[in-house]
């Protein structure tokens, strides 16, 4: 379970992306972008990742996080399917771009698991996704933020939680 509010939890930056997603607070968010609370703590002094549209990105540049790997030979994995992964997210804006989630082998074959794109709400969604079983592959699931044509617009997570058995 990872709530961001100390670190990453293990989430890792991907390196061959084109910007990062941040570990930040509302209270330090400038007015109009992003949630005015976290989800965990429903302060704005709470925890969570986010990534902005803003001049410094072009429209359709990407930043993806990406969790510890899962192992397929581990015993208690090897139930992961029918479960999978909680989260929450906030996707609002006018121009928001896309959240994609990906189920990611380590030969690098990626499996899409959810696409969002455009305006989802001012608050917090809960999603649960399923990951699947197909092979004795090591996995990652890979959250992946793409840039919209909005100044303030963002996507933020929160509370990403796997389930017992991975």
């Amino acid at each position: 379970h990872c709530n961001f509010e100390f670190d990453l939890c293990g989430w890792k930056q991907d390196e061959n992306d084109d910007f990062n997603w941040h570990l930040r607070t509302s209270s330090t968010a400038k007015l109009g972008t992003g949630p005015a609370t976290d989800h965990t703590l429903q302060e704005p002094s709470g925890h969570y990742i986010f990534i902005k549209s803003s001049f410094f990105q072009l429209l359709g540049q990407k930043a993806r996080i990406s969790s510890p790997v899962l192992s397929r030979k581990n015993k208690n994995c090897t139930v992961c399917e029918g479960v999978g992964i909680i989260f929450y997210y906030h996707m609002y804006g006018a121009h928001i771009g896309s959240l994609i989630i990906y189920q990611r082998t380590t030969l690098k074959h990626e499996k899409i698991l959810l696409n969002l794109t455009g305006n989802q709400g001012n608050f917090w969604q809960r999603k649960a996704l399923t990951l699947f079983g197909d092979g004795d592959e090591d996995f990652q699931v890979v959250f992946e933020g793409v840039a919209g044509k909005g100044p303030k617009d963002g996507i933020a997570l929160d509370d990403l939680t796997f389930s017992r058995e991975c």
